[in-house]
């Protein structure tokens, strides 16, 4: 979804069962990831919960793709 959303960052499993992740792009596809991450998540996936924090609006990008981490 960060391809198709065109988005920069990372993904990654916490040892909580949880994921934790850096997401950057443009507002509103940021917001439809957002949307997207609350209610339906990734195949497999369960979402019981979704929080979002620390919410940022940066000039420029930190990351040049999307990755997950392990």
């Amino acid at each position: 979804m960060c391809d198709r959303f065109d988005l920069k960052g990372w993904t990654k499993p916490s040892p909580y069962g949880t994921v934790l992740g850096v997401i950057e792009g443009e507002k509103g596809n940021v917001d439809e990831m957002a949307m997207w991450l609350q209610h339906q998540g990734s195949p497999g996936s369960r979402i019981e919960h979704c929080e979002l924090r620390n919410w940022q609006i940066v000039d420029k990008c930190d990351y040049r793709r999307f990755n997950v981490r392990f």
